[in-house]
């Protein structure tokens, strides 16, 4: 993918992946007052039940490290190519990496890859978050009504411009 790094990740990312989920829920635990044991247990429980959802649920789903700097692992994006499709399961960058738009290059890349195929790009968002206003600028819509706290979003399939199609 053209200005994003990747690299499938492997069983010895480990702990690259539970610190990036980690990441993720971090203010959230911090409003709870519980010890950063109670934290750590919480955080690891939800982690591996995350991944053997995706696991589970779409198995064709690849997780890869998305590098930054010197090979630097600055976040993770699980993709689900579908026949249909292209759907984002999860994309999170570490604290450390946020805005510097690793995230807006690695999902402008995937629209470029939907593009190609002739396909839409979906993803899910909980309502709340401020990454849909990311995910609008790029294109996605809401997609059907929202389900519970999350929003399904589409970037329909776009026609490559004269400047794209060979001669």
């Amino acid at each position: 993918m053209d200005d994003c790094r990747l690299r499938v990740a492997t069983p010895a990312d480990e702990a690259w992946q539970l610190a990036i989920y980690a990441g993720t829920r971090a203010d959230e635990l911090a409003l709870t007052g519980w010890p950063a044991e109670q934290c750590e247990r919480f955080v690891a429980m939800q982690h591996r039940a995350q991944q053997q959802h995706y696991r589970q649920h779409f198995p064709r789903a690849v997780c890869q490290l998305i590098l930054a700097g010197d090979g630097e692992v600055a976040g993770r994006l699980w993709v689900d190519r579908r026949p249909e499709a292209l759907h984002v399961l999860d994309i999170a960058l570490l604290p450390a990496w946020r805005g510097r738009g690793i995230g807006t290059r690695c999902l402008q890349a995937l629209a470029r890859e939907a593009d190609g195929r002739r396909q839409s790009l979906g993803i899910h968002v909980e309502i709340h978050n401020p990454a849909r206003r990311l995910y609008e600028r790029l294109g996605f819509v809401a997609d059907g009504e929202p389900e519970g706290l999350h929003q399904a979003m589409r970037r329909p399939a776009r026609r490559p411009t004269t400047e794209e199609c060979p001669p």
